[in-house]
């Protein structure tokens, strides 16, 4: 009876003996992870994911987490090169490649990041005018990134990128740089509105010009117009007059006038001559054969003979009356 009860308590202790072991020798690596085996303190190897076993009590296995992880720099304040105290923080961003190197180079990687983040922004940014520093966000980034890459390469850490949380200056640096936006802002507004009121005025004036350009040629198109059809008109008046004298001049000719119709038609004319102001009128060298019909005409009447003109187109259109039809008297005999 005591050996049974001996054997079943040694096949306890066996079973839970069996079941701490299987515990502590097989061990599961998750996918993001990797796993560092120690044999009575020294390396032994690196395990990928998956499931593995080592020999308990013997092997301690440490596992590294191999994803993208997050470095939170606490807020610091630092000096710019002109001297302004400005607020910065950052985040930082990186991921392990090496677990051994990560495991053994560095104790503790979360405060070494931190510090070494705080002293080199505080380094990059001290180089920057207040200004520059505000508006130089993406340089500050990849500066500081490429920094701590650099730095925790020994580390087995890779650094993925780094981001700028804020860059606060002071309170009355914050209102002077409001009142500077608003007044060059307000100078932008002035320049463009003169600029739109000169545009204006530049717009009045050519349409002015323009204006005034055509209106000149309309008038200049109207006159020349104007003095052609009186070119025109004239020219035909020339024509016309030019074509009546014309025809004139050849019935007066066809019709063969005797030295009495023409004198008569001189007689006819001497009032219009004399009708002016002038104190002398010259008569033409013609006259003399005029005269001469008018002695011959004189001689008529003397002797008792009424002397009638022959009919021309160019009388008047009808016979003239005794001694013609300006009822001039002829001059007495001589």
């Amino acid at each position: 009876m005591l050996q049974t009860i001996g054997a079943v308590f040694i096949g306890i202790i066996v079973f839970i003996f069996a079941l701490v072991y299987l515990a502590r020798a097989v061990r599961i690596v998750r996918p993001f992870e990797k796993a560092i085996v120690e044999r009575l303190g020294k390396y032994q190897k690196t395990y990928e994911p998956g499931l593995h076993v080592i020999v308990p009590f013997l092997d301690k296995l440490t596992k590294v987490d191999m994803r993208e992880n997050v470095v939170d720099v606490p807020a610091q304040e630092v000096i710019t090169k002109d001297n302004v105290v400005v607020t910065v923080d950052a985040v930082v961003y990186y991921e392990a490649t090496d677990p051994v190197k990560l495991n053994y180079n560095v104790k503790d990687f979360y405060l070494a990041a931190t510090k070494l983040a705080q002293t080199n922004l505080r380094n990059v940014v001290g180089e920057m005018q207040l200004d520059e520093s505000l508006t130089s966000r993406e340089k500050i980034n990849a500066t500081l990134r490429q920094i701590l890459d650099d730095a925790t390469d020994k580390w087995g850490v890779r650094v993925v990128r780094v981001e700028l949380q804020r860059i606060e200056p002071p309170v009355d640096i914050t209102e002077a740089m409001h009142r500077q936006m608003k007044a060059e802002r307000d100078r932008r507004a002035l320049i463009l509105e003169s600029e739109g009121d000169r545009q204006a005025a530049i717009n009045r004036a050519e349409g002015s010009k323009q204006s005034a350009i055509l209106e000149a040629e309309g008038r200049a198109t109207a006159i020349k117009q104007v003095a052609e059809a009186e070119r025109f008109q004239k020219v035909a008046v020339a024509n016309g007059e030019a074509e009546a004298i014309a025809l004139v001049y050849g019935a007066i000719h066809a019709g063969q006038p005797t030295p009495d119709l023409l004198a008569v038609r001189y007689l006819d004319a001497l009032p219009l001559i004399a009708n002016g102001q002038a104190t002398k009128v010259f008569l033409p060298y013609e006259i003399s054969g005029v005269l001469g019909a008018i002695g011959g005409i004189a001689e008529a009447f003397a002797s008792g003979v009424k002397p009638v003109s022959p009919t021309h187109p160019s009388a008047g259109g009808g016979a003239p009356g005794p001694m013609g039809s300006g009822g001039v008297t002829p001059p007495p005999p001589a």
